[in-house]
């Protein structure tokens, strides 16, 4: 049967037309999204590096603060390295405190040093 002109303009729905510019509109809109979306977590990855640093330095001055000329290591009492970071003492000493910390996700490693400074570079210079 063949529609004629009045019941033709009575059907809903949506042309080819319109659909292929909306998936065209989601692609753009995606392709803005995700790769802002990926520097989010890597940077939430580089804080929770740098949050650890800060929290084995103070686990650290009080381990100092009981015992002066013991060498800390990364596990020293108080301080438990989050998911994913690597911690790396290069020297535990009071006067000499040296450490690394770097999320295995993140794209900077942060190190503290015995006055509590952190510092960070880009991971692998």
């Amino acid at each position: 049967m063949m529609l004629t002109i009045n019941e033709r303009k009575n059907q809903k729905g949506f042309t080819l037309i319109e659909l292929m510019i909306v998936i065209a509109i989601i692609g753009i809109l995606a392709a803005i999204a995700i790769p802002q979306f990926n520097a989010y977590r890597e940077r939430g990855y580089d804080a929770t590096a740098q949050s650890d640093a800060k929290n084995f330095y103070n686990a650290a001055q009080l381990a100092f603060s009981d015992d002066p000329d013991e060498a800390v290591t990364a596990d020293v009492d108080g301080f438990n390295a989050s998911d994913g970071v690597d911690v790396d003492v290069t020297d535990g000493t009071m006067d000499g405190l040296t450490a690394t910390f770097t999320h295995s996700s993140g794209s900077k490693t942060y190190t503290v040093d015995f006055n509590g400074d952190i510092t960070s570079a880009e991971s692998g210079s």
